[in-house]
């Protein structure tokens, strides 16, 4: 009796997404049979895509692991250094392959992180498989789902490991905060005149306040 493989596995032999796995199914571009309500794919079909001998198939392989860290400023060095030593130990836990590492010293609202968009340059080189963040917070502050589905794009799950913000979240917020505000501020005042320097002083005066 001919095997059956499972979509999980043909897409770890043939190095594919799930979506695009299964819109191959829909273009009749793959041979499969829905086995239970689950689709399964002949070791034929898989040996045809491959244009190799069967017994030459690869097993599945280990989902490629990138983990990203961040904090926003270098006084914050040894929560960078948590955040990753507790993904390396998820990653361990389960089995995966660590491809690299990957820290940001910088604000979660700064869209020209170095170490950001080395990670999108990685992903549509289809290096990895998963990211890895400890919080939502530390690949992104605003706009999470719009990068979570940016790397879905290019077969890159993001995993969200913690749950407790770090001890210095609130510190966080509030330099966010005032960046927000100094941003707006400089825009609509310029940065030289009085009203600029006014509202940032208010502001930061507003955050000292008990």
């Amino acid at each position: 009796m001919e095997r059956h493989y499972s979509t999980r596995e043909v897409c770890g032999i043939l190095g594919i997404a799930n979506r695009t796995l299964r819109r191959w199914i829909k273009e009749g571009r793959i041979r499969a049979v829905n086995i239970n309500g689950k689709w399964r794919i002949p070791e034929s079909e898989v040996k045809r895509l491959l244009g190799q001998p069967v017994e030459e198939i690869k097993t599945p392989r280990v989902a490629r692991v990138v983990i990203y860290a961040r904090v926003s400023g270098v006084n914050q060095k040894k929560e960078l250094e948590n955040q990753v030593e507790a993904l390396k130990k998820y990653v361990e836990q389960n089995n995966w392959k660590l491809v690299a590492v990957v820290k940001d010293v910088a604000s979660g609202l700064k869209e020209d992180r170095r170490g950001l968009w080395e990670l999108v340059d990685m992903a549509k080189k289809h290096e990895f498989d998963i990211l890895l963040v400890a919080y939502k917070d530390r690949l992104t502050r605003f706009g999470f789902k719009y990068l979570e589905e940016l790397f879905k794009a290019y077969g890159v799950k993001v995993m969200v490991v913690l749950q407790e913000p770090p001890k210095d979240f609130y510190q966080e917020l509030v330099e966010d905060l005032i960046e927000i505000v100094t941003l707006f501020a400089s825009r609509t005042y310029g940065r030289r005149s009085h009203k600029y320097r006014k509202v940032v002083r208010a502001v930061e005066q507003a955050i000292k306040d008990p």
